[in-house]
Parts: structure tokens; C-alpha cells; sequence
């Protein structure tokens, strides 16, 4: 019996492209198979020059929307079944964008919450690494609190630091991802443990590029983990044993 034909996996990336790039990583290396043409076909739009996601939702910056609707427009155009941000501030215009998208969206958000859930159910406490423009326009707060758990963000102090660490001239966006960047995202997640979150989330696709799961007391959830393998199963493929999120 031949297998069934799988899906193409869209990837609307650029936001930032180190993050994109882990994330067509992930897929690849989440995927069971024993030969190159067992991997699921994956089509990724790699677009920098979309405009900031932070600066639109604070500061009313110029919007993101046009630039992420011609991502997606290109993704159907190039055969793309359903696709994904690997950016989580993104998922702010979500609604917008699966409003007039030609192509289903997988919401990061809601495939987060939803594996907290299932993997650990009597998590009421968590602690949420991300960008100010996330903290602000709590689309995480949302979801979390609509599952009956509360979510901790850093104090404004932390806040600040953290995204020093991600958008500094020597931070995480500029490519380093070691010496200072690495401490000050280390040092805001031991506060938020400290404070009483069971898990941290990984709210910005940038913060699993210099913190890992071996570094906290508590487990380190990371959306993009969890992303991979939704599409992983989406696209009909075969998550490897092991990388569950």
C-alpha cells in the first residue's frame, strides 16, 4: 500500500530569521524517517522586512498585516496546505490574518495551552518570557487564563532587561546568543520561578536560542517545539519518539 500523499508545511518566517531557521530545524529533526524522501515537502518564506510587531502594537509603528497577508499569499501561490509564524508578538493580528488568508493558520497560542494542558494538567502557574508588545497586549494572559491558569510576567525592571536582551545592539536579534543576552534571559526566569511559576514559557521565539530546558528548576515550554510537531502531524508525518515538547 503506498502511503498517503502529505501535506506542504507554509512557513511565514523572517520574524526573526535565526528563529525561522530552528524552526524548519525542528520539523526536520522531529520527523520520523529513515530516508530523505520520507520528509514532509516544507516551503519557507523568509521575509525580514516585515515591519516590527512590537513597535506596531506600542507605539503604533507601522502595521505588520500587509507584509504578513503577501507572506501567506505567496505560501498558497507556492503550494502550501495550511502554514505557520514562528513568531509569537505575530500572533497578535492572528484574527486578521485568518480572516482574508488563502491558506489555514496553525495558532501557536492556542496549540501552546492546549499542551500544557494535556502533558500538565495540574499546572495553575506559569511564568511567561516574551516581548513587551506580547506582555502589553495579553494574548497569552487570554488563553492561559480562559484554561484556569494564571501567568507571571516579569516586573517592569525585568521587562525592560529583557527586552535589552532581545532587541540590544549586542542582543539576541543582533546574532548573540552567549555572555550577556544569555544572563539577563536567565536571570528574569529564575525571578519568575523564584516568584512561583511552575513552568516557564518561551513566549518569544528568541528566548529558546540562548536558554534551555537543563538551565530552570522547572520546564522550559517552548511554543515552537510544540509548533513543529503540530505540523508534523498536520502535514501527515511521524513525530520521532522522544521530542515531544
Amino acid at each position: 500500500m503506498s502511503r498517503k500523499k502529505p501535506l506542504t508545511i507554509g512557513v511565514l518566517g523572517g520574524m526573526g530569521p535565526e528563529a525561522t531557521a530552528r524552526f524548519f530545524e525542528l520539523i526536520v529533526k522531529s520527523t520520523r524517517v529513515v530516508r530523505d524522501q520520507e520528509h514532509l515537502p516544507v516551503i519557507v518564506c523568509n521575509l525580514p522586512g516585515i515591519p516590527d510587531r512590537t513597535e506596531a502594537i506600542l507605539h503604533g509603528g507601522p502595521s505588520p498585516l500587509p507584509e504578513l497577508r503577501r507572506g501567506l499569499a505567496m505560501l498558497g501561490r507556492a503550494g502550501a496546505d495550511f502554514a505557520v509564524m514562528p513568531c509569537v508578538s505575530a500572533h497578535y493580528f492572528f484574527r486578521a490574518l485568518t480572516a482574508r488568508s488563502p491558506i489555514p493558520l496553525v495558532d501557536l497560542l492556542a496549540e501552546t495551552v492546549a499542551a500544557v494542558g494535556k502533558r500538565r494538567p495540574h499546572v495553575a502557574t506559569v511564568g511567561l518570557l516574551a516581548t513587551t508588545g506580547t506582555v502589553r497586549s495579553r494574548i497569552f494572559q487570554a488563553v492561559f487564563e480562559a484554561a484556569g491558569i494564571k501567568v507571571l510576567v516579569p516586573d517592569p525592571r525585568g521587562q525592560e532587561r529583557l527586552m535589552k536582551a532581545i532587541y540590544g545592539r549586542t542582543g539576541i536579534k543582533a546574532g548573540v546568543t552567549s555572555g550577556r543576552p544569555r544572563w539577563i534571559v536567565l536571570d528574569v526566569a529564575a525571578s519568575l520561578v523564584r516568584r512561583g511559576a511552575q513552568v516557564v514559557i518561551a513566549g518569544c521565539t528568541e528566548v529558546p536560542l540562548v536558554l534551555d530546558e537543563r538551565d530552570l528548576p522547572v520546564p522550559l515550554i517552548d511554543p515552537l517545539r510544540i509548533g513543529a510537531t503540530v505540523c508534523i502531524r498536520r502535514a501527515g508525518g511521524r513525530v520521532k519518539a522522544g521530542r515531544r515538547p
